[in-house]
């Protein structure tokens, strides 16, 4: 790696040493790409605090919210071929769908979180999550709240189902074997990228712990009327769902399970050419990343940004950040993309994993004069 950036590495490692150390997490994993080179890649810690294994650059971590990147990464690399259309409606490949005047959601929708469909039966659960046919079948029997394209609201669950059946139907493979032989693959990370993942795999995974998610989430439920229809109580996003083998090798394409080398890889090859492998031309990036909607979201109550797919930021960047903390972003501007991930998921505790995100956005910026 470049010498230029050892300072920068070397704060990097310091932070997560000293995280780790104080017992503030039991493992971190940090990468950032630029300009298609990696520029950090530093792991502390352990990836199992029960056994004392290690964490290390390949060791994948659940990291919840942050694996929708990797779905809508998936539909960007198919509309490059041609093989998809954001304003396909989505009941044209999967007439199912068009149930309770449906038949004007398009797959725009979905990667904006406007389609009006966030909820899911109250009673639904873990198990019910492992059985593909029947949640799509629950979400193509659902009934929209709104009209699509007039409200957005975070599909927390959802989301998957809605764009891995478009692109079940539309390729005739599961979105996770898509990820694996269209992204994962040729970017030489299949070990590392996963939305759902191989039997094989399992004992590989990092451990997750829970550090004050469960209880951000008890308080969520508590005080936010909307929270309970898009997280019922039997699938709410945290470490023990994470968990579950059962859950982890099935296809939930809302959330996801890597590295973070492989998915500041990922991103990189969205901004340009990674070791000669780019995924999307630069048309295609300035569309998927440009704002599509900025509107008070419904379940949290507060303004939110979205693109195709991905959260936009007002620093310049887009890309998805987990529940407990884990992110994954691209500074399409600064040729720069940023991993942090943790097993130890938390809330309220300072936010960590965007400190580091930060640390390297200004010491790059700042290097590159911008």
């Amino acid at each position: 790696m470049d010498g230029q950036w050892d300072g920068l590495r070397a704060e990097v490692r310091k932070t997560i040493d000293d995280l780790v150390s104080s017992g503030r997490e039991t493992g971190v994993q940090v990468a950032a790409y630029l300009d298609g080179q990696p520029i950090v890649l530093e792991q502390a810690g352990l990836a199992d605090g029960h056994t004392g294994r290690p964490l290390t650059a390949d060791t994948p971590i659940h990291a919840v919210s942050t694996g929708k990147g990797l779905t809508a990464t998936v539909v960007h690399v198919l509309a490059e071929r041609g093989q998809l259309d954001y304003d396909l409606r989505i009941a044209e490949v999967w007439p199912e769908f068009a149930r309770h005047g449906k038949d004007r959601i398009t797959l725009r929708h979905a990667l904006t979180h406007t389609a009006g469909l966030p909820a899911l039966p109250a009673d639904v659960t873990g198990e019910d999550f492992t059985d593909w046919d029947r949640m799509c079948a629950l979400v193509a029997d659902a009934e929209p709240r709104w009209a699509p394209g007039t409200r957005l609201a975070y599909h927390a669950w959802t989301f998957g189902w809605i764009v891995g059946e478009v692109v079940r139907r539309v390729t005739g493979r599961r979105i996770s074997e898509v990820l694996a032989d269209e992204v994962a693959g040729p970017l030489g990370v299949p070990g590392e990228l996963f939305l759902a993942v191989p039997e094989a795999d399992l004992p590989r995974l990092a451990r997750l712990e829970d550090a004050g998610l469960a209880a951000m989430i008890a308080y969520a439920s508590a005080h936010l009327p909307n929270f309970d229809a898009v997280a019922p109580p039997g699938v709410r996003p945290d470490a023990t769902i994470g968990s579950r083998p059962d859950v982890l090798r099935a296809d939930v394409p809302a959330v996801g399970t890597m590295s973070a080398r492989a998915v500041a890889r990922m991103y990189a090859a969205l901004l340009g050419p990674v070791d000669g492998v780019r995924l999307i031309s630069p048309e295609r990036l300035r569309e998927v990343s440009a704002v599509a909607v900025r509107a008070e979201e419904w379940v949290f109550g507060q303004e939110a940004t979205f693109g195709l797919g991905y959260a936009v930021q007002d620093d310049g960047s887009f890309g998805t950040a987990g529940s407990g903390g884990s992110l994954a972003f691209a500074y399409p501007e600064l040729g720069l993309t940023v991993a942090a991930l943790r097993n130890r998921l938390g809330a309220g505790d300072g936010d960590p994993m965007e400190r580091l995100r930060v640390l390297v956005r200004d010491t790059v910026a700042r290097e590159l004069g911008r």
